[in-house]
């Protein structure tokens, strides 16, 4: 059974940082393709960041490009976002991805498994 596990969201002001983490079982990770998604209350699941299989390509939205970076540790099954210079427009429920193909996407429909969700809120 898959399990994808998101962990260290929280509360955190404007200008601040945070690391999640998306910890995979079930599946051999270094197969998928991993990503970020997010969800404002009121708003359809966006697209953030995905990461190749590798690590090596990555993609961001242009909301987040320059602000966060993605990464995984494949060894550890493990795939993180380090967000920084946080805005209030940042904060959503954000949810981590698997797709098993070799390249990712930016619509939710097309990732095969999710996680439960973490919530991110950035105070002005």
């Amino acid at each position: 059974q898959v399990q994808l596990v998101e962990s260290g969201g929280g509360l955190v002001q404007a200008g601040g940082s945070l690391r999640l983490s998306c910890a995979a079982s079930g599946l051999t990770f270094s197969s998928y393709v991993m990503g970020w998604f997010r969800q404002a209350p009121g708003k359809e699941r966006e697209f953030v960041a995905w990461i190749s299989r590798s690590g090596i390509s990555t993609y961001y939205a242009e909301s987040v490009k320059g602000r966060f970076t993605i990464s995984r540790d494949n060894a550890k099954n493990t795939m993180y976002v380090q967000m920084n210079s946080l805005k209030p427009e940042d904060t959503a429920v954000y949810y981590c991805a698997a797709r098993p193909y070799s390249s990712g996407s930016i619509y939710p429909n097309e990732w095969h498994y999710w996680g439960q969700g973490t919530q991110v809120t950035v105070s002005s």
